[in-house]
């Protein structure tokens, strides 16, 4: 009689404890938020008067620089959901960054040349182009830094930042416009000067240009919108290493 007590007992038990588990299980379930990516057509909705590079605005009214940005935007939307170690390596490497701009006189918004550039790695480029701010090896002597089997100064960010700087002034002392001035630092000066003389343009949104550099502006607009506002593109930082898409 004990013996079937006991069996009884311990059944109950068992009994009990999967119910148990059963419930925290179905909690659980309940407290997984699966997220759902963006739609193609659920574009950010964005302060248009604030968009600008260098000072200098976008003209988002025009429809063909609204879809370019809004392709831009959602690019670096994509990538960013999927991985927060720019922001933080952005972070910290702009501490360095800044002050230099600063000091030589180069608006602030260059630096997210190197995040498009570079997507803030030290790699080669397929052309030879080394370190954060991409120099190709004969640009990187031109303005002061050593690049031979002993050294490379490319990988230098200080000493990289600073020759970039110089670049960025000489540029900016031919095309006296900052949005050029980016452009022609993507493309290379003689090339961006030879397609403003053949198209008789000067304006950088004007200009038809190769894929790359007629994506850079707004490739550098999308990543400034995504640092400096992310909550305009649906993202909230809760940890330090942690990044939500809402």
């Amino acid at each position: 009689m004990y013996k079937k007590h006991l069996i009884t007992c311990s059944v109950i038990v068992v009994l009990f404890v999967l119910s148990k588990l059963f419930i925290y299980s179905t909690t659980l379930k309940k407290t997984v938020v699966k997220v759902k990516p963006k739609e193609d057509n659920d574009v950010p909705v964005l302060d248009t008067a604030t968009l600008n590079f260098a000072n200098e605005p976008v003209p988002v009214h025009d429809p063909k620089v609204a879809g370019k940005l809004s392709h831009s935007l959602k690019k670096q939307s994509f990538k960013q959901t999927h991985n927060n170690l720019m922001h933080l390596r952005a972070a910290k490497l702009f501490k360095v960054i800044e002050p230099i701009l600063k000091f030589y006189g180069i608006p602030d918004d260059f630096k997210y040349i190197p995040i498009v550039e570079s997507g803030l790695e030290q790699g080669v480029s397929p052309k030879g182009a080394k370190g954060l701010w991409q120099f190709m090896p004969g640009t990187a002597r031109t303005y002061g830094l050593k690049v031979n089997s002993a050294k490379d100064e490319r990988l230098n960010l200080k000493k990289s930042t600073v020759a970039a700087c110089h670049y960025l002034k000489e540029l900016y002392g031919e095309f006296h416009n900052w949005t050029l001035v980016a452009a022609a630092y993507n493309n290379g000066s003689i090339k961006l000067a030879r397609q403003m003389k053949v198209q008789k343009k000067r304006n950088y949104f004007r200009l038809r240009l190769n894929h790359e550099t007629g994506r850079y502006i707004y490739d550098l607009v999308a990543v400034k919108q995504m640092i400096t506002k992310p909550g305009e593109l649906g993202y909230n930082y809760g940890q330090p290493d942690y990044l939500s898409f809402n």
